[in-house]
């Protein structure tokens, strides 16, 4: 639900709608701010906020890490870290300047303080200084946040005074499987109120993402179509190029299907496979989501495949394989590639499989969801090669929506040919800048929870994917070469249905 401090809507109609307004005063303390996640995100995501004027007057921003150095080191780091974006076009974040002007309205209100992440003293300081609305952001390793939650409810920083709020905004991943999760929920819950907690998840922050809801149910053309009697089977992927980089630590115990599917690949799939939502009330849509996470049907180890990159090359560039990355083991068996076969027990998908892929070092990076529709039912074109009808909602790195359809080809005969139909978003619509965690932020500020996970969606998606991660821990990896579209099972997986994964990259 919205605080009644915050100036927007009440929630019940599409923001959209309404003129968007500066968020409430309050301070934001991000633990971990010295970390790569406040440099690359957070502070591009505060940058833009403020060139918008969506940032009040009164905001402070306070960083915590155990690191020794002072306030005016902090603002001196990060403004060097800004302004090395502007000669790095491969980062998320890459204007062609930074305006003085709007980074020094974060800049003058960044204080850093020195702190442990489990030292009572270091909330105690907190606690002295903080008064009025606070969010704390918990941009630090999984093994803390129950930790600086536990630390944060003793110190009686969570308590909402009168007309004020205090909110947690919490980091991916949330869990390694439903045990934990459900422990860490209990545990967050046992000092917060769930309306407190915010769960961070990125990919809804993204403009695409947010767009599924207007697509389907602001076009009277695509509900009553958007059902198992007409659509096929629908294709979720999110690939990558790039390797773990210099995430082997982190990449080696997690693997793909961990770090990918229970939260993006879920947010994605509950996206387009919600049923309608009574109102744009956050609880509203919440309630939905969580639904449609509850009716997937746990996976299954006949029905999914785990792959692992060997050496290979991109781009004409030899790499090397998952095994001689630094910080993974030898004779590693962490899957880097996940893909799976999902259904969902309710009237309106029946028979629909979902599936599902995630990978890294593939020969393209894409983030789609592709909606396959049947054939027409008419047997009008019997005997007559028809193209597929599918509906590609694109998210990463171009956003927009393609449909490919069949035409008439010019000529004195009925012959058929695939067109497509090519919707770019920025082409209709004024993009500004965006790191995806700039809507995140604002939302919490203003108190609106609906693109954030709730403690039922979270355990949800666990459920649907811990008989996988059970049978996982001790099963052999199959490999693929680097610069491929993955293992050769991923493609046995679709085959027996069939039916085809499309292709990372044009052809």
């Amino acid at each position: 639900m919205t605080h009644p401090d915050a100036t927007v809507n009440d929630g019940k109609q599409p923001r959209a709608n309404d003129e968007v307004r500066t968020a409430p005063a309050c301070t934001l303390v991000i633990f971990g701010a010295a970390g790569d996640l406040t440099k690359r995100l957070l502070m591009p995501a505060l940058y833009n906020l403020a060139s918008d004027g969506l940032l009040a007057d009164g905001l402070k921003i306070v960083g915590v890490d155990h690191n020794d150095r002072t306030s005016e080191q902090w603002r001196d780091d990060l403004s060097q870290t800004m302004q090395s974006f502007t000669e790095d076009h491969t980062s998320e974040f890459h204007p062609d300047s930074i305006d003085p002007g709007h980074w020094g309205f974060i800049r003058e209100r960044l204080t850093f303080t020195k702190g442990d992440f489990e030292a009572a003293e270091t909330y105690r300081r907190l606690a002295r200084d903080i008064g009025g609305n606070a969010i704390f952001y918990l941009a630090v390793s999984a093994r803390f946040f129950g930790p600086v939650v536990d630390q944060l409810g003793a110190a009686g920083l969570l308590k909402e005074g009168e007309g004020a709020f205090r909110r947690v905004v919490i980091e991916k991943p949330f869990g390694t499987d439903l045990a934990s999760a459900r422990a860490l929920n209990a545990r967050i819950l046992n000092q917060a109120d769930e309306s407190q907690v915010f769960r961070i998840d990125h990919f809804l922050g993204k403009e695409t993402v947010q767009s599924i809801l207007a697509l389907r149910f602001a076009n009277a053309m695509l509900e009553p179509i958007w059902n198992a009697r007409h659509i096929d089977h629908v294709q979720i992927t999110a690939a990558e190029t790039i390797g773990v980089e210099q995430r082997g630590g982190f990449y080696e115990p997690t693997g793909a299907l961990r770090d990918m599917v229970p939260n993006h690949l879920f947010q994605l799939l509950s996206m387009v496979a919600m049923e309608p939502p009574g109102s744009f009330d956050a609880e509203d849509i919440r309630n939905e989501k969580a639904r449609i996470l509850e009716a997937v049907r746990p996976a299954t180890p006949d029905r999914a495949v785990r792959g692992q990159y060997a050496p290979g090359e991109e781009q004409g560039n030899a790499v090397r394989g998952y095994r001689e990355e630094a910080d993974v083991s030898a004779d590693s068996r962490t899957e880097t590639y996940a893909a799976l076969t999902l259904t969902i027990d309710n009237p309106r998908w029946a028979g629909v499989p979902f599936y599902l892929r995630t990978g890294k070092r593939l020969t393209g990076r894409l983030t789609e969801i592709a909606v396959h529709f049947k054939p027409p039912s008419h047997g009008l074109f019997a005997g007559t090669a028809l193209a597929p009808n599918v509906m590609h909602l694109h998210i990463d790195p171009d956003q927009g929506l393609s449909t490919q359809w069949n035409a008439k080809r010019p000529g004195p005969d009925m012959r058929l040919g695939a067109v497509t139909s090519s919707v770019r978003f920025g082409d209709f619509f004024a993009e500004a800048p965006s790191v995806g965690y700039e809507t995140l932020i604002y939302d919490c500020m203003v108190g609106d929870p609906t693109l954030f996970q709730r403690a039922d969606a979270i355990e949800a998606g666990w459920a649907a994917v811990d008989p996988l991660i059970q049978a996982w821990r001790d099963a052999p990896v199959e490999t693929y070469a680097a610069g491929s579209d993955g293992p050769a099972g991923a493609e046995a997986l679709l085959a027996r249905d069939g039916r085809a994964w499309l292709p990372l990259a044009e052809v």
